[in-house]
């Protein structure tokens, strides 16, 4: 595999032009304020404006005016567009240019227009299509877009590294029972950890999907039976991870590249679901390191400037060597901190040649090569991106089961969620791990 083609997302790039053809989560609704200060969006290695008119409509401009390219950042929120400062050419939510007070006489009006990109505002989210369809698809149809608002938590966070690596921890089931759960070496896991860190050593069941990928990591659970964790991997960066019962909890998780090096979670779910940051109401007992509610540094004007965990790798995430010794496996206080330090002490952007890939790794390989084969298909064939016009697929539910040994794996999963969310997994042959 090409692994450029993997990571890098920008103009032009295999991968960037396949995500741009997918509704793309853009910003929290709540950023932004009607004819309130205009904020900068580092969005798929472009840098674009986004704004809210007096009305409430959004627009997510590229930055630069189109007359003589100063940042529109500056820009005067008046009503019904945005007003560029240095020579007052102003722009409404679609680009179009309503004002060129330099231009003589004043009736006379050039016809420009700024680079402007489709948005609607759905779940909490802003989301925006910066693909080249005059009618963009349809937003994916996950099960949580479908709970009454008030269930519904939503939530941002920012990491310093490229999106794969943020997905591929996602499918890593086989880190749950250490980083999160295991406990220091000579002791027992936190009270709760259960078969996660009893049984390190995960097995895999995978199969490709209309959406992109089914992952089942199974241990065993005593007797005739075994542990499952089941998880997904959708199109084009969408992740459904299992910490939760199989079947009770709602959840889609958003690792949207602000460019090759930094990347945007979009988490929105139940409130109950364990990984929610927002009414809570149903967390597991306390455990050493495994808390849900971090410290965020306050929001800048920064191009990364959003979202940003007050723990971080300029404080080595607070490592508590004493507690990593008595305590928790990690000594880092977190289950989102706890990701954010491997994935990026990894670096920016990984180099996968030091990589000594295992069995435990079969998912990874497998998205990997699912993206990658999708990127190469779009740009050569200009082959349908998976799942883009089916927004049912991605009706999937993920989390954990103990089941009889001897039932399959697909029939564990279709048996224990809700029928009418029933994923179109085909059977085919999991990867072989390597690159």
């Amino acid at each position: 595999m090409d692994h450029d083609v993997l990571t890098r997302v920008g103009p032009g790039t295999p991968m960037g032009a396949l995500m741009r053809e997918y509704w793309v989560p853009a910003l929290m609704s709540a950023e932004l304020v009607a004819d309130g200060t205009p904020l900068r969006l580092r969005l798929l290695g472009e840098n674009l404006i986004a704004f809210r008119t007096g009305s409430g409509k959004v627009g997510v401009l590229d930055q630069r005016c189109p007359h003589r390219c100063a940042s529109l950042f500056y820009g005067r929120n008046e009503h019904d567009g945005l007003r560029c400062v240095y020579h007052g050419w102003k722009f409404d939510a679609d680009g179009r240019c309503l004002e060129q007070p330099n231009v003589d006489p004043p009736p006379t009006r050039i016809e420009v227009r700024a680079k402007a990109y489709p948005t609607v505002e759905r779940f909490g989210l802003i989301w925006t299509y910066m693909g080249k369809r005059d009618r963009p698809p349809p937003l994916p149809d996950f099960p949580v877009f479908s709970m009454p608002p008030d269930r519904v938590s939503v939530w941002c966070e920012q990491r310093e590294c490229n999106y794969l690596q943020c997905i591929e921890g996602e499918l890593d089931t086989s880190h749950a029972g250490l980083l999160h759960h295991g406990g220091a070496p000579g002791r027992a896991g936190p009270q709760g950890s259960g078969l996660d860190a009893d049984y390190p050593a995960v097995k895999y069941k995978v199969a490709n999907t209309d959406y992109g990928m089914f992952a089942g990591g199974y241990r065993p659970a005593g007797g005739d039976r075994l542990y499952w964790r089941f998880a997904h991997f959708l199109f084009p960066f969408w992740t459904q991870p299992p910490p939760c019962a199989l079947g009770t909890e709602a959840v889609a998780r958003a690792w949207v590249p602000m460019d090759d090096t930094h990347t945007m979670l979009f988490a929105i779910s139940t409130d109950t679901f364990v990984m929610a940051h927002h009414r809570n109401a149903l967390l597991p007992p306390e455990q050493p390191g495994l808390s849900f509610m971090y410290e965020f540094l306050p929001n800048t004007s920064d191009w990364h400037g959003r979202w940003r965990l007050a723990t971080n790798q300029r404080n080595d995430y607070r490592i508590d060597r004493a507690v990593q010794r008595d305590g928790s496996f990690s000594g880092i206080e977190g289950l989102d901190v706890q990701d954010s330090a491997v994935q990026e002490s990894m670096g920016a952007i990984v180099d996968r040649g030091f990589e000594h890939l295992v069995a435990a790794d079969v998912a990874v390989v497998q998205a990997r090569r699912r993206l990658h084969d999708a990127a190469i298909e779009w740009r050569d064939r200009q082959a349908p991106p998976p799942g883009l016009d089916r927004p049912e697929t991605y009706r999937t539910w993920s989390g954990h089961i103990v089941a009889p040994a001897q039932t399959d794996w697909l029939e564990v999963y279709a048996d224990n969620v809700p029928k009418d969310a029933m994923t179109k997994a085909r059977a085919e042959p999991a990867a072989r791990y390597g690159n």
